[in-house]
């Protein structure tokens, strides 16, 4: 099912120092995932990434207090946030989730295809990466559930909120490594909407 349309209000205009910092964030993830790309990730040091960034040491862990949040920390939540908060008022709240997390990862891959796929890879084949997602899920969990408890009246601990946003994050991770490791069958979005639809529907066994 293709997910529904909506439009959502202009971004305001980011200072001179903002603009710099994500220039700055870019670099690094830029110069980390070529060098993952080309050597690998182990043998792939923060001082050799700090070198090819042009930035110092200190400030790659300014940006990514540890190497795999380099690869983790995507500034995608704030964008999942803003669309979880923009779904119609009336829609379910599942079916809310499902949009949001579509549409970012949508528009992700749109964006570098290339590093969506070595990001899949990294997370299925580095145990470091693979334990620190699950901070990291864990973190976008909590920031989802805080949107569904204002859109539920739910308080944010509630156990369907947990069940519900954990599930469909659950349902992405495995959306990724199902689409790496069969070597991208479709584009990443169709196999996360397939992913989220058998959470929203029922699992077809």
């Amino acid at each position: 099912m293709a997910p529904a349309r909506t439009s959502s209000p202009s971004a305001p205009k980011l200072g001179l120092r903002e603009r710099k910092k994500i220039r700055t964030r870019q670099a690094i993830r830029q110069a980390a995932y070529r060098l993952f790309a080309e050597q690998g990730y182990d043998s792939t040091p923060v001082d050799q990434i700090a070198e090819a960034a042009e930035v110092s040491p200190s400030t790659v862990f300014r940006y990514f207090p540890t190497k795999e949040d380099i690869v983790l920390a995507d500034g995608h939540d704030p964008v999942t946030v803003a669309a979880l908060r923009g779904r119609p008022a009336d829609e379910p709240p599942v079916r809310a989730v499902r949009e949001a997390l579509y549409s970012t990862v949508g528009e992700a891959y749109r964006t570098d295809p290339s590093e969506m796929y070595l990001r899949a890879r990294l997370i299925r084949d580095v145990p470091a990466v693979r334990a620190r997602l699950a901070e990291h899920t864990e973190t976008t969990g909590r920031r989802l559930r805080e949107v569904l408890s204002e859109r539920t009246g739910r308080p944010e601990g509630d156990l369907a909120l947990r069940v519900a946003t954990t599930a469909m994050l659950g349902g992405l991770t495995e959306a990724m490594l199902h689409w790496v490791e069969n070597d991208m069958p479709g584009d990443l979005a169709e196999q996360v909407g397939r992913a989220l639809d058998l959470l929203e529907r029922g699992l077809p066994l």
